[in-house]
Order: structure tokens, then sequence, then C-alpha cells
């Protein structure tokens, strides 16, 4: 019986529209210095794995690539399929931006024609989590990838939907006993107290 893969999933570091607060989705925007140092700090207080890997996104491949490099561990080909959610109409935007032109949007958690359906993100998320448990059968693994993505997957299996900071995340288990792989959702994993590093996480 294969043993089930532990893939702990995390947020990359501050980005530059994180700071400023604005929408990101698929937008391939770089670290702040503080995203940097947050990566840097998370690599202090991580464990070992069998590998790292990580969204193609910039921020979230290189938060993935300084913990990798301070740790020590091979950092695997970047997948497409760890990207943010697509917020179409919504990318660049501020929260008062959305507000303004989608009054109450936000509130009833509606979004706008062109934002990727909940259906298409766990589609993608469960295939690469289930192929690095195909690779990695009983690993460890290391994944940094986003906010969006790791709050759909949570809401989808059914556990607590909740903030997630910069460098936090959960523990993704997938068992492949059965006849199809199942995952699971751990508790969430913050790397930071609140306030310890920077004012934004």
């Amino acid at each position: 019986m294969p043993a089930a893969t532990r893939i702990l999933m995390l947020r990359h570091g501050q980005s530059e529209w994180n700071a400023r607060g604005k929408w990101q989705g698929q937008a391939d925007i770089d670290l702040t210095d503080l995203g940097r140092e947050q990566a840097r700090r998370a690599a202090d207080k991580l464990g070992t794995f069998d590998a790292v890997v990580s969204s193609d996104l910039n921020r979230a491949r290189l938060t993935a690539a300084i913990i990798a490099d301070a740790l020590g561990l091979g950092l695997l080909e970047a997948d497409p399929r760890l990207r943010e959610t697509h917020v179409g109409e919504w990318e660049g935007l501020t929260h008062d931006d959305i507000e303004g032109r989608w009054p109450g949007y936000l509130k009833a958690h509606r979004r706008p024609p062109g934002f990727e359906a909940d259906d298409s993100i766990v589609t993608r998320v469960s295939s690469a989590l289930c192929d690095l448990a195909a690779a990695f059968p009983g690993g460890e693994l290391l994944c940094i990838s986003h906010a969006g993505v790791l709050r759909v997957m949570r809401r989808h299996l059914g556990v607590p939907d909740t903030r997630i900071a910069n460098l936090g995340g959960c523990e993704f288990t997938v068992n492949a006993a059965g006849t199809s792989p199942v995952i699971t959702a751990g508790a969430i994993v913050d790397l930071f107290e609140h306030g310890e590093i920077g004012e934004e996480l």
C-alpha cells in the first residue's frame, strides 16, 4: 500500500501589489524587499523536505528559490497549474476600485464574468498535487503557491476558509491507497506571529 504524501503549501512572500493592496491574479508581480526577507526568515522555521515546487509566477518562484537555497533542497520545475486564480477585470484594482465599479460584489462574494471558476482551480491544483504524490510517494514536499488557490482548495475540501498571510498556508495529504487519490487539508499554518516581521503579512 503506497504511503500518503504530505505537501505543505504556502503563500508566497509579500509582492509589490500586496503592499499596494491590489488584486494580482495571474499578473506576474515581483516580491518586495520585505517579501524576500519573509522567505529567508521562513527557511529558518521550516524543517526538511524531499523537494520544493512552486507556481511559475515570479513571486512564488522567487520565494521557493530563496527557501530551497537556504535549506539546500532541489527546486522542481515550476508548475503553471499552481498559479493564482485568474481574476479577470479585477486584475490591478484595489478594494476601493472594485467597490466603486462593482458595488456590493465583494461583500456578496460575487465575481465578474472573467473571473476563473472555483471548479477550474480545484481541477488544476488537484492534478498538480496528485502528480507530486505520484512522483514522491510517501514523501514530504514544500509547495509555494497563492492565497486564492489555497482558499478555494480548503473550501472544496470542507475545512474552514480563512485569510492566509504571506508565508502562511496549510498541509495537504494525498492518499493514493484507493482506486483514485484522496486529498485532505490540514489546519492553517502561520510561520510568523502577527507583527513578527513587517506590517503587511
